[in-house]
């Protein structure tokens, strides 16, 4: 009878998906597939502005057609806090307010360094096809930062099967580490729910 509910338990885990952890690049992933569809986010390392980010990946290995935008993803302060994360037009439109020509350093360099060193990913909907777009010849720093700040930000994207994209969730912390707390993310009909340490 123990042995029963046992393997009904571990059943029920393995059905549900359990949260892999892994290191690429100098950053912690981790990832979790639920129906097919694979979340995989990594935070990164220093804030930028008053932002904080995680590096995303996104692959839809199920049968159907799935949207995913940035607001589908919500930081769970340990203080009870929640951080929504943004859209990414309002991302955008305050580096294309406020941004410099340091933004625009410390945008592609973070992200780049996550992304480049994650040499598995093979994304056909992400960053570097919106990076060759959008970082043609630009003279205004700010529209630079701007352009920087649209190739990086997870943008809405609709997903066939067989797709996938990368994108950073960007979320308002006032310049501060998100910290420690639970990363949820309501999307392709499921929730992922993945503990972070700071």
């Amino acid at each position: 009878m123990r042995i029963a509910a046992r393997l009904a338990a571990l059943w029920t885990c393995v059905a549900c998906g359990q949260v892999i952890e892994f290191e690429s690049g100098g950053l912690r992933y981790l990832t979790l597939t639920r129906n097919g569809v694979t979340v995989m986010f990594a935070p990164m390392a220093n804030p930028i502005r008053d932002y904080s980010m995680i590096q995303v990946a996104i692959s839809n290995g199920s049968q159907k057609t799935w949207n995913f935008k940035p607001q589908d993803f919500r930081f769970l302060r340990s203080d009870g806090g929640t951080v929504p994360g943004l859209e990414a037009r309002a991302v955008v439109s305050d580096f294309m307010q406020h941004g410099g020509r340091d933004d625009v350093v410390k945008l592609v360099t973070a992200y780049e360094s996550g992304l480049y060193g994650m040499k598995t990913l093979k994304s056909t909907n992400g960053y570097e096809q919106r990076r060759q777009s959008v970082m043609a010849e630009v003279t205004s720093t700010r529209l630079k930062a701007a352009a920087a700040a649209s190739a990086i930000v997870l943008v809405p994207v609709r997903l066939k099967p067989g797709e996938s994209t990368d994108g950073a969730v960007f979320f308002s912390t006032n310049g501060k580490g998100l910290g420690a707390g639970k990363l949820v993310v309501e999307a392709a009909g499921s929730s992922y729910e993945f503990v972070v340490s700071p």
